[in-house]
């Protein structure tokens, strides 16, 4: 009974605003066909055998069940996607947040330059091809040559062969890289604050920057705040590009290993769609959690 008052007064919401739902509908037609279909199209294939080139086979959860309890590369997979998230998440949110906060207080021209020379890597593919320079693996690596030149080591060091240094070289390429859109609505949101904010606040007794950061800034930025925490968590978990591009694939040891390596080797390599669908389903259920816990702390900024 109540889900029927409900679809009513839904009905009758639409007929009174249906100029405007008319309006949506174009932006509805393309989410609902380019996002919602996709995701509802991955959870269906998850639980069947599909190869692309044979009718879909329904085996239920055997696909999670190999991957959760026989798939010991994928459990590794999880392993340093989590690792990687903890280091580039938080560490790329905050920087991109420091800095954005840094060039606000720049003149105009210098903050500009700044925001470009930051914003750049996540623009440029060929970023990555500096960072294959610095720790490349002979002698004429930049990294190498300084440590040689001065004394720190006495051969080389293999940075993108030898699986103790694979993954650190990837996050720390990882959080460069973070500096994207997130970095720029932060930068748009604290110069959307109102100065008159910050004067009713110093006659309110604020006396240092970092209280007006935590009691005017932060409170005005909130929509930006959640949106750099949702893209900086999509970023952290969705890294994959950066490792085979750095190390190839797949890395020394599946030392860089991440969830999108695996599912990129079972969906373009060997052509399993179910299993790729799975994981696919997988990386955005644990998405979506962090993403809910991630909101629910950042609301209480500043109240």
């Amino acid at each position: 009974m109540e889900l029927q008052l409900k679809m009513k007064r839904l009905w009758h919401e639409i007929k009174i605003n249906r100029t405007l739902y008319l309006l949506m509908l174009p932006f509805l037609i393309f989410f609902v066909t380019f996002a919602v279909y996709p995701v509802l199209q991955a959870i269906y294939y998850s639980f069947t055998d599909y190869n692309v080139l044979e009718p879909a086979n329904f085996i239920g959860l055997e696909n999670y069940k190999k991957l959760l309890l026989e798939d010991t590369i994928f459990i590794k997979a999880i392993q340093n996607t989590f690792i990687i998230a903890v280091f580039v998440g938080p560490l790329g949110y905050i920087l991109s947040f420091l800095l954005a906060w840094m060039i606000n207080e720049l003149p105009h021209w210098l903050g500009t330059i700044l925001t470009v020379i930051f914003y750049a890597p996540s623009m440029a593919g060929n970023a990555i091809m500096v960072f294959a320079l610095i720790f490349s693996n002979d002698s004429t690596g930049y990294l190498n040559g300084l440590l040689l030149k001065y004394g720190f080591i006495s051969e080389r060091i293999l940075w993108l062969s030898d699986s103790d240094y694979v993954l650190p070289v990837v996050i720390i390429v990882s959080v460069w890289m973070s500096l994207g859109v997130g970095f720029l609505s932060f930068v748009a949101g604290i110069k959307g604050v109102d100065e008159a904010q910050y004067e009713a606040a110093a006659i309110d007794g604020i006396k240092n920057r970092w209280q007006e950061l935590w009691y005017v800034t932060l409170p005005n930025m909130k929509p930006q705040l959640l949106f750099g925490a949702v893209m900086s968590i999509t970023n952290s978990l969705s890294v994959g590009a950066v490792a085979d591009s750095l190390v190839g694939f797949p890395s020394p040891n599946y030392a860089s290993h991440t969830i999108v390596n695996h599912l990129n080797d079972y969906g373009l390599i060997r052509m399993e769609m179910g299993r790729a669908s799975a994981i696919a389903v997988i990386l955005f259920a644990i998405m979506i959690l962090i993403n809910v816990l991630i909101q629910k702390f950042l609301t209480k900024v500043g109240t």
